[in-house]
Protein backbone atom coordinates (compact mmCIF):
# COMPACT_ATOMS: atom_id res chain seq x y z
CA UNK A 1 0.00 0.00 0.00
CA UNK A 2 1.04 3.75 -0.84
CA UNK A 3 0.80 6.39 1.76
CA UNK A 4 0.58 10.00 1.00
CA UNK A 5 1.35 13.40 3.14
CA UNK A 6 1.11 16.37 0.67
CA UNK A 7 2.72 15.74 -2.10
CA UNK A 8 4.97 13.36 -0.76
CA UNK A 9 4.93 10.06 -1.12
CA UNK A 10 6.01 7.36 2.01
CA UNK A 11 7.41 4.37 2.30
CA UNK A 12 5.81 1.93 4.13
CA UNK A 13 8.84 1.57 6.20
CA UNK A 14 8.41 4.86 7.92
CA UNK A 15 4.50 4.15 8.54
CA UNK A 16 4.31 2.42 12.25
CA UNK A 17 0.00 2.45 12.56
CA UNK A 18 -2.51 2.23 9.74
CA UNK A 19 -6.67 2.30 10.61
CA UNK A 20 -9.14 2.06 8.37
CA UNK A 21 -9.20 5.82 7.91
CA UNK A 22 -5.83 7.03 8.99
CA UNK A 23 -1.98 6.23 9.25
CA UNK A 24 0.79 7.18 11.55
CA UNK A 25 4.52 7.99 10.41
CA UNK A 26 7.94 8.95 11.87
CA UNK A 27 8.64 12.59 10.64
CA UNK A 28 12.07 12.83 8.70
CA UNK A 29 13.33 15.56 10.93
CA UNK A 30 11.63 15.83 14.48
CA UNK A 31 11.73 18.97 16.58
CA UNK A 32 11.94 16.72 19.36
CA UNK A 33 12.44 13.20 20.16
CA UNK A 34 8.65 11.42 19.48
CA UNK A 35 7.85 14.11 17.04
CA UNK A 36 5.41 12.05 14.78
CA UNK A 37 2.80 12.76 12.12
CA UNK A 38 -0.62 11.41 11.83
CA UNK A 39 -2.22 11.87 8.64
CA UNK A 40 -5.67 10.94 7.02
CA UNK A 41 -5.53 7.89 4.24
CA UNK A 42 -7.69 9.97 2.00
CA UNK A 43 -5.82 13.11 0.06
CA UNK A 44 -7.31 16.39 0.77
CA UNK A 45 -6.36 19.89 0.50
CA UNK A 46 -7.81 20.87 4.18
CA UNK A 47 -8.87 19.38 7.31
CA UNK A 48 -12.51 21.26 6.31
CA UNK A 49 -12.59 18.57 3.70
CA UNK A 50 -12.83 15.28 6.01
CA UNK A 51 -15.46 13.33 6.39
CA UNK A 52 -16.94 13.35 9.94
CA UNK A 53 -15.66 9.00 10.55
CA UNK A 54 -11.90 10.43 8.80
CA UNK A 55 -12.16 13.29 11.77
CA UNK A 56 -13.27 10.56 14.56
CA UNK A 57 -10.29 8.10 13.50
CA UNK A 58 -7.70 10.47 13.03
CA UNK A 59 -8.37 11.96 16.38
CA UNK A 60 -8.38 9.09 18.43
CA UNK A 61 -5.55 7.81 16.28
CA UNK A 62 -4.14 10.44 16.91
CA UNK A 63 -4.88 9.52 21.14
CA UNK A 64 -3.37 5.93 20.70
CA UNK A 65 -0.36 7.34 18.85
CA UNK A 66 0.46 10.21 21.82
CA UNK A 67 -0.21 7.17 25.01
CA UNK A 68 2.89 5.36 22.51
CA UNK A 69 5.09 8.14 21.96
CA UNK A 70 4.42 9.14 25.78
CA UNK A 71 5.34 5.50 27.31
CA UNK A 72 8.15 5.02 24.47
CA UNK A 73 10.36 8.18 24.68
CA UNK A 74 9.16 8.75 28.98
CA UNK A 75 7.46 12.24 28.27
CA UNK A 76 4.94 13.46 30.58
CA UNK A 77 2.97 15.71 28.09
CA UNK A 78 2.15 16.62 24.28
CA UNK A 79 2.11 18.97 21.74
CA UNK A 80 -0.56 17.60 19.57
CA UNK A 81 -0.76 20.36 16.51
CA UNK A 82 -2.83 20.90 13.08
CA UNK A 83 -1.38 22.91 10.22
CA UNK A 84 -4.02 23.37 8.67
CA UNK A 85 -2.73 25.34 5.05
CA UNK A 86 0.72 27.20 3.88
CA UNK A 87 -0.13 30.28 6.11
CA UNK A 88 -0.17 27.88 9.52
CA UNK A 89 3.38 26.77 8.67
CA UNK A 90 1.91 23.31 6.77
CA UNK A 91 5.94 22.74 5.70
CA UNK A 92 4.99 20.19 3.03
CA UNK A 93 3.39 23.12 1.70
CA UNK A 94 5.92 26.18 2.05
CA UNK A 95 7.55 28.38 -0.80
CA UNK A 96 11.01 27.60 -1.55
CA UNK A 97 11.94 31.21 -0.14
CA UNK A 98 10.82 30.05 3.17
CA UNK A 99 13.19 27.13 3.87
CA UNK A 100 16.85 27.78 4.84
CA UNK A 101 19.85 25.60 4.84
CA UNK A 102 18.40 23.59 7.61
CA UNK A 103 16.07 21.93 5.81
CA UNK A 104 18.54 20.56 3.20
CA UNK A 105 18.17 16.95 2.34
CA UNK A 106 21.51 16.29 4.41
CA UNK A 107 20.13 17.59 7.64
CA UNK A 108 17.12 15.00 7.23
CA UNK A 109 17.50 11.71 9.00
CA UNK A 110 18.15 8.71 6.66
CA UNK A 111 15.51 6.11 5.86
CA UNK A 112 17.56 3.00 7.76
CA UNK A 113 16.78 5.76 10.88
CA UNK A 114 13.27 6.35 10.09
CA UNK A 115 12.51 3.10 9.57
CA UNK A 116 13.97 1.91 12.66
CA UNK A 117 11.98 4.01 15.05
CA UNK A 118 9.00 3.32 12.85
CA UNK A 119 9.84 -0.85 13.69
CA UNK A 120 10.14 0.43 17.54
CA UNK A 121 6.96 2.38 18.12
CA UNK A 122 4.71 -0.36 15.53
CA UNK A 123 5.51 -2.87 18.33
CA UNK A 124 3.37 -0.98 20.93
CA UNK A 125 0.38 -1.72 18.46
CA UNK A 126 0.66 -5.28 17.62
Amino acid sequence: MSFRFGQHLIKPSVVFLKTDLSFALVNRKPVVPGHVLVCPLRPVERFRDLRPEEVADLFHTTQQVGNVVEKHFRGTSLTISIQDGPEAGQTVKLEHHDKGEEDSPAKWRSEEEMAAEAASLKQYFQ
